[in-house]
């Protein structure tokens, strides 16, 4: 039922008002006696979080209510107000019609694999823990009692979490719920333009995605006006990608090594997913900061952040984690510390050209038998090269780069994907590694 990144699907179909109100009850069931509830834009949002607060207050546990809010505000809310958990309605990056639950820890940390499976077997086998007439649980909006707003909280701590500056850069709120970054962005001094601000769950302007595809008109944008930078965000603004000041999308792994090497220092390790680019290890490598390999999925990253010793974690897709801030992916925390970055060291154009980059090769092999081709493929690997991890796939290391070999979550494919420091060589290892798949299909 759960993915690494929750429950996730189109609306009507995968993801339902029953199956809200059935984690919603697993929820409180499991022990979690308040509970904070928000969601993005979407417009299946508010009754999807309708039926997740009636399955909590069902089974005794109180609801905070936030209403619209990107997902770190969400999940930096759970700790703020001492509640147990955070439920986030969101399909995060994905198309309109899709939605989606999230759960989160008071550190900020998503689920972990063990509570997700938890909240899935109450679901499964509807083993929940009803409450008596008497002892619903209780709803009350975030605002009440006079307290300061999630979003003003959220800013507040942006706003201690990063320097001040003078840039002037344009912020993509892609019709999301990501407005804290802006006005976080203006108290910290920084002159910003706004595109896409207007919350709106169907994404008339762009794609959800901030891919370099859908983030086209903030690059012209940002190129056609004096603005140092641009960045981007997904729905729920836990994502955060960047243009630099001539309208060049700067790719994920870069940007992970842009921003590990600020936060790293000699001795840390740094939290990457195991279809990082040789880049990002090699810019560590000279300041003697070295990477410590995840699964894929910022799930996975955040737990190895959480460890000692790691100053920082990021995956490509655009999920960046300060553990000491927060272990939720926080994209407008990450836009805040790459303004203050770049006033200090402008331009990002040129902090890009710093990091050396190398080829990389993507492909997929159709397949209905997904588990049984990675069995055979995890096989033949053990039994013919040295450096294999099966830690997520089979990645294949050698000395001029590396394959992974990864069957695909969603899809009838098994994914492939190769880099190497030579076009040669990152051809070489594509084609063998894409042999490997079709032979043991």
């Amino acid at each position: 039922m759960f993915g690494t990144s929750g429950v996730r699907g189109r609306v009507g179909d995968d993801v339902t008002c029953d199956l809200a109100l059935a984690v919603g009850r697993a929820l409180a069931s499991e022990g979690h006696e308040e509970v904070v509830v928000g969601r993005d834009a979407r417009e299946s949002g508010r009754m999807l979080a309708d039926a997740a607060a009636a399955g909590l207050r069902e089974c005794g546990a109180d609801v905070i209510r936030l209403g619209e809010a990107a997902t770190p505000t969400v999940a930096r809310s759970v700790g703020w107000r001492d509640a147990d958990a955070g439920l986030v309605v969101t399909a995060s990056h994905n198309p309109p019609e899709d939605n989606g639950l999230k759960l989160w820890n008071p550190s900020g940390q998503a689920f972990d694999e063990d509570q997700r499976e938890t909240i899935a077997a109450r679901v499964r086998e509807e083993e929940f823990s009803f409450a008596d007439w008497d002892d619903l649980g209780e709803e009350r909006e975030w605002g009440s009692q006079n307290r300061k707003s999630a979003d003003q909280r959220h800013v507040e701590a942006l706003v201690g979490a990063a320097a001040s500056g003078n840039c002037s850069l344009v912020v993509d709120a892609g019709n999301g719920v990501g407005q804290v970054t802006a006005t976080a962005l203006r108290r910290l001094g920084h002159d910003v333009r706004t595109l896409n601000a207007t919350p709106d769950g169907s994404f008339p302007a762009r794609p959800s995605e901030p891919t370099a595809e859908n983030c086209r008109g903030l690059a012209e944008l940002t190129a056609a006006s004096d603005a140092d930078f641009g960045i981007a965000h997904d729905g729920d603004a836990d994502r955060m990608r960047a243009v630099t000041g001539d309208g060049e999308f700067v790719s994920g792994d870069v940007l992970l090594a842009v921003f590990a090497r600020e936060a790293a220092n000699p001795g840390d390790e740094v939290a990457v997913p195991v279809d990082t680019s040789l880049a990002v290890a090699d810019a560590l490598e000279r300041q003697a900061v070295s990477v410590a390999r995840t699964r894929v999925g910022d799930v996975y990253v955040a737990e190895r952040a959480s460890d000692c010793g790691v100053a920082f974690g990021g995956e490509p897709s655009g999920a960046w984690i300060w553990p000491a801030e927060t272990l939720c992916p926080d994209g407008p925390l990450a836009a805040c510390r790459l303004a203050a970055l770049v006033a200090r060291r402008k331009p990002l154009g040129r902090l890009v050209d710093d990091i050396e980059t190398y080829p990389l090769r993507r492909g997929s092999v159709r397949t209905d038998r997904k588990a049984a081709v990675m069995d055979r493929v995890r096989e033949r690997v053990r039994a013919e090269y040295r450096a294999v991890s099966a830690l997520d796939g089979v990645r294949v290391g050698t000395d001029e780069g590396w394959f992974l070999v990864r069957a695909s979550g969603t899809e009838p494919l098994v994914r492939v994907t190769a880099e190497a420091r030579s076009r040669t060589r990152v051809d070489d290892l594509f084609v063998e590694a894409t042999a490997l798949v079709e032979d043991c299909e």
